[in-house]
Parts: structure tokens; C-alpha cells; sequence
């Protein structure tokens, strides 16, 4: 059983006995001595696709899904669906659009290391890696003489995703963004 301070968005937990999705994590931490770290948690039960939000310490334990837990490859999405692939018996799942919801930008075609989660033989559940590989395809040009520690300016990267990037990066780059917070992480 996960400790709440243990989990990570797109998680499956078990919740009265339904399997509910993590869909945001927000961490509050008090400004008074010994106060707990509070994690206000937003579920969206994957049957019924209703949302709802607990408020945990740090400490409570939370009931972990009984699910198969797969690592898959990202192959591709199409008006619908989005289909990933286990690379050891190359059985396909699918999920759908509105399901990928917020992962969708971290999610370039040929995405290797996302955590798939599987309930009587269906895909219900991803968690993407700690960071991603994603080409940069518009951004304001590059500034010569720009420091890594300088101003930043928009980028759009090829899954669509919009995240700031020093000002030195020029389009047709690489770069390594976090999927936890959607922040630039460095040049590849």
C-alpha cells in the first residue's frame, strides 16, 4: 500500500471498493512547526468517470489497485484512441483520447518506459516516465550570448505541448522535459 506522498499522477488506487485514477496532485505544506504536509488529491473513477477529491497526510496509506502492471511502448493515436504495444509479447492496448487527457503532450510516437496498468485484460491506467525526449518545432529564434540562467521564451514541441525554454535553444532541438511538472530540463 502506497503512502500518499508516495503517489504520482496516473496512478490506479482502490478506493470503497472502485478503481479511481490519480488525476492531480496538489502538495500543501504548513508554515507552522509540526504541521503535517497535506496532499489534496483529485480521482477520477474509471468506471463511472466521476472526480472526486480527498485530502491526505503525507503518513495515510492508500489502497493500491490490484492491477498487472506493464512496460509499453507508445505507438501511435488516431481520431480516437491512443495504442501502445508491450514490447516482450507485442499484445497492442488501446486507450482513449479523453482517458490519456494530460499525458497526451508527453507522448511523442515511439515513447519507450510508460507504465501501463491492466484490469481483466484492459488498459485502464499510464504512468509516463520521469522525463521525455521531445523536438522543439517553433520558437522565437535563437539569442547568441544568451546564458542558461537568462530569460526564457516559449517553445511548442511536436506532441503539441507549449513549455519555456532558455532563450539560446532554436527550433528542430532536443530537449528533455519533466513530466511531473512540464518544466524544461535540459538539452540532449
Amino acid at each position: 500500500m502506497p503512502k500518499a506522498a508516495d503517489l504520482k499522477r496516473g496512478a490506479i488506487v482502490e478506493i470503497d471498493e472502485q478503481l479511481y485514477k490519480v488525476r492531480n496532485i496538489d502538495v500543501r505544506s504548513p508554515s507552522s512547526r509540526g504541521a503535517n504536509t497535506l496532499y489534496k488529491v483529485t480521482f477520477m473513477n474509471i468506471l463511472k468517470k466521476q472526480k472526486l477529491e480527498q485530502t491526505y497526510g503525507g503518513t495515510d496509506f492508500i489502497k493500491d489497485a490490484d492491477t498487472m502492471r506493464l512496460m509499453l511502448q507508445f505507438l501511435f493515436k488516431d481520431d480516437q484512441f491512443y495504442t501502445f504495444m508491450d514490447g516482450e509479447d507485442y499484445n497492442q492496448y488501446t486507450m482513449s483520447v479523453q482517458d490519456i487527457d494530460k499525458d497526451a503532450g508527453y507522448l511523442p510516437d515511439g515513447q519507450e518506459g510508460v507504465l501501463g496498468m491492466l484490469y481483466e485484460g484492459n488498459l485502464i491506467g499510464i504512468e509516463l516516465p520521469a522525463s521525455v525526449n521531445l523536438k522543439i518545432i517553433k520558437t522565437d529564434p535563437a539569442i547568441k550570448g544568451a546564458s542558461a540562467s537568462a530569460r526564457t521564451k516559449p517553445a511548442e514541441l511536436e506532441t503539441g505541448l507549449v513549455v519555456q525554454v532558455p532563450e539560446y535553444l532554436a527550433e528542430d532541438e532536443v530537449i528533455r522535459v519533466l513530466t511531473a511538472t512540464g518544466k524544461f530540463a535540459a538539452r540532449v
